[in-house]
């Protein structure tokens, strides 16, 4: 497996709607979920989404544990989501700063919803069907975006809630996630 460049805001596939995947459990898939993995891991992410790397495809991972990126995080498990619907479970949304390895250096506070079930599929076409909040669900509707080439800036509804990490949080060690 290979740590790969992440493509940034600005490049067109990254405003793409990915395609579905048609076929599970194939060498090519698994290539590309430990491609992500890697990458993912070599940044710290606590996510990360195929068109991020270049493959235009209905795929994410996500998963934080122990992460020195995210200290107060709750632990969400590693997944493997692919084809992913997610439905909101309540109109409640929350305030919360993100940051995105497409989009280095800047935070913004972005509204998402609070509570949501999302159903897709693992990497040998099992079913997944789960109920989240908080971060959990943050980190989904953050990953999810990308498979609908939406990236967190577009999600902003106050700009001056927006910046660069280092002028937002000058006493604090925040990376991009």
């Amino acid at each position: 497996m290979a740590i790969r460049p992440v493509l940034r805001m600005g490049e067109p596939l990254l405003l793409q709607q990915a395609a579905p995947i048609e076929h599970f459990d194939t060498p090519e898939l698994h290539a590309l979920l430990g491609d992500m993995r890697d990458t993912m891991q070599a940044m710290n992410g606590a996510g990360i989404a195929a068109p991020q790397i270049g493959v235009s495809q209905q795929v994410v991972i996500f998963g934080v544990g122990k992460n020195p990126r995210y200290p107060d995080a709750e632990t969400v498990p590693y997944t493997v989501l692919i084809n992913p619907v997610i439905t909101p479970l309540s109109e409640a949304k929350e305030d919360g700063w993100e940051g995105c390895l497409s989009v280095p250096g800047m935070r913004g506070l972005v509204p998402r919803f609070t509570r949501i079930r999302y159903v897709g599929f693992d990497e040998k076409g099992q079913p997944i069907d789960r109920v989240v909040e908080g971060f959990h669900a943050r980190v989904v509707q953050h990953e999810c975006d990308h498979l609908a080439g939406i990236l967190y800036p577009m999600r902003i509804e106050d700009f001056t809630q927006f910046g660069y990490t280092d002028v937002l949080f000058p006493n604090q060690d925040v990376q991009d996630d």
